[in-house]
């Protein structure tokens, strides 16, 4: 170990306190000082919307550490509402004004590490003050104080955060609208993983805006862009966060294209005696090593972990970030890890693109609900790219098996010898994550061709037609316009009818299609599987307007639903 006797780590809540706590357990004689400009070094940010419905009762539980706790088990000397105004890094000192008394005072260091998190991002729009964000507890006292008599809450943004307070809003008997500018909720998955979501706010009476921004907001609502106002007792704001790196600027250190302080692998920055961790910095992304922004409590915890490693003396490097993430939207859960295919397709990237919709366990045991996966898989490596998971149940398990085989480097063929846990109750013979490698083992092989949704219209212009391999009830209940209904148990009987035409074969989430298909192939007709069927194509913009031309009893009562939100 070196001989540094004291180190100022600047910012608490997961990436600071988890470096103090590290430090204290490799050196036990050395000064830690965390200096955090709020009232609170340790608590629970993931866990503040859910104080907002109850679900969470007391607002104590929201807090792991006080500086008293963290004094007492590890020695620390934690300064709340001590806020550092800058950095002298010749003298290896900071400037810090105590907010209680309003005296500045200088601290030296031997070690400095940053960890000021990000900051909420406020529009720039007339009445912006108004508006609440909730990042730490004093944000959560102050909007558990509007809500007190508040009737309409507006939300705007429907990231990560802004589901879950409108979630909690809902529950605690606001009536709730989400504004979101983007044309889908929760922007790091697919449209078509989105719609489902989208279903289930307006089924628990969200009123969603996509599409729309907020343009100003004044004492009683707020007005959107198209001219319209919606009322609004509490303005919510959850676009997103941007990294707090003013400390690291003002102090001449590097920040990246994104606004993130630049750190090595080792979270080192250009300065020897400073490190930084958590929001603030840029991290390396798992696909392209490119630097890449991911605000998440447990890269936090890694990073403080590391940095701390590095000042004593322990070199191990912080491994590049896939940006694993989860939400609870009520009765469903939406999870992801790498790259989604926007961004593939914005980067010039090729990928197989790969959809199913199994049962969650085993379809004999009671309780089986439909879990929607998607793969995205390298077409000449057949490495992962990126996967989602969207369902009621069974979204946390599988998108965490993904995220690990990504993590492993294993390709998307591997997951057919992954041996998972299964009994009825829990996951089936075939999981859905063997499913998806059993898919992408036909795909990469040239054994099965595929169609993506998104391909229909230029290829029905090159003259291929739609097969529905479905039952004839299925598919009266709703198909794809322009499609022939031939149930796939009729299909040998048939094979006359389908000769001298290229076919796009679908069914209910493309098991049959995959049997039809190497049917046809089989009596030399040209066939291609759409991939995800019929459960994926009616989560497109397309599907959901043929699903509205074609309306069933439960989608009125859900129109009835929207219509009142």
């Amino acid at each position: 170990m070196t001989e540094l006797k004291t180190v100022v780590i600047v910012g608490g809540v997961a990436g600071g306190a988890s470096a103090a706590a590290r430090l204290r357990r490799l050196s036990e004689s050395w000064q830690i000082i965390v200096l955090e400009r709020s009232g609170y070094v340790s608590f629970a940010n993931c866990g503040l919307p859910y104080h907002l419905s109850s679900t969470i009762p007391d607002r104590a539980d929201l807090l792991l550490q006080t500086p008293e706790s963290l004094r007492e088990r590890f020695q620390l000397d934690v300064r709340v509402r001590n806020e550092v105004l800058s950095i002298d890094r010749e003298a290896r000192s900071v400037l810090v004004r105590d907010l209680d008394t309003g005296r500045d005072y200088q601290q030296e260091y031997d070690a400095l590490i940053l960890s000021p998190g990000a900051a909420p991002i406020v529009p720039p729009i007339p009445g912006a003050d108004r508006g609440l964000v909730l990042r730490d507890i004093e944000d959560l006292d102050r909007m558990v104080e509007q809500l007190t008599h508040a009737r309409d809450v507006v939300v705007v943004g429907g990231g990560f955060i802004g589901l879950e307070a409108a979630e909690n809003l809902v529950e605690a008997g606001k009536r709730v609208t989400l504004v979101e500018l983007s044309d889908q909720v929760l922007a790091p998955l697919d449209p078509e993983l989105a719609r489902p979501l989208e279903r289930e706010l307006r089924r628990h009476g969200v009123g969603l805006e996509l599409g729309h921004s907020v343009t100003s907001i004044d004492d009683v609502s707020v007005q959107l862009d198209d001219g319209r106002q919606l009322a609004a007792d509490v303005v919510v704001f959850a676009i997103g966060v941007r990294p707090d790196a003013r400390l690291a600027a003002a102090a001449g250190l590097t920040l990246g294209a994104r606004g993130g302080i630049v750190v090595d692998d080792r979270q080192r920055t250009e300065d020897p005696h400073i490190w930084a961790v958590g929001d603030a910095v840029e991290k390396a992304d798992l696909v392209d090593g490119a630097p890449t922004l991911t605000p998440l409590a447990n890269i936090a915890n890694r990073q403080g972990r590391r940095a701390a490693d590095d000042i004593v003396g322990i070199a191990r490097s912080v491994l590049p970030s896939q940006g694993t993430a989860i939400v609870k939207v009520f009765s469903f859960t939406a999870a992801t890890t790498g790259w989604n295919e926007k961004r593939l397709r914005l980067a010039g990237r090729d990928y197989l693109s790969i959809h199913t919709h199994a049962n969650d366990h085993a379809g004999y045991y009671p309780g089986a609900t439909t879990l929607a996966l998607k793969l995205l898989v390298d077409p000449d490596s057949g490495a992962i790219l990126g996967a989602q998971a969207v369902g009621r149940d069974g979204a946390d398990k599988r998108i965490d098996v993904l995220a690990t085989a990504m993590r492993a480097g294993l390709t998307a063929t591997d997951l057919i010898d992954l041996e998972l846990a299964y009994a009825p109750p829990y996951g089936s013979a075939k999981d859905p994550i063997n499913q998806l490698g059993y898919i992408a083992e036909n795909r990469l092989t040239g054994l099965s061709a595929s169609a993506d949704w998104s391909e229909l219209d230029i290829l029905g212009e090159e003259g291929w037609q739609l097969l529905d391999v479905r039952t004839a009830e299925e598919f009266a209940e709703g198909a794809i316009p322009g499609a022939v209904n031939i149930p796939v148990d009729d299909l040998r009987g048939r094979i006359e009818e389908l000769s001298g035409h290229d076919w796009i074969v679908y069914c209910a989430v493309g098991q049959r299609a995959h049997v039809a298909t190497q049917l046809l192939a089989a009596h030399g007709v040209t066939a291609k599987n759409l991939d995800g069927g019929w459960s994926t194509w009616r989560n497109t913009a397309a599907g959901q307007g043929e699903i509205h031309r074609r309306p069933t009893p439960a989608l009125v009562a859900a129109q009835v639903v929207e219509s009142r939100a």
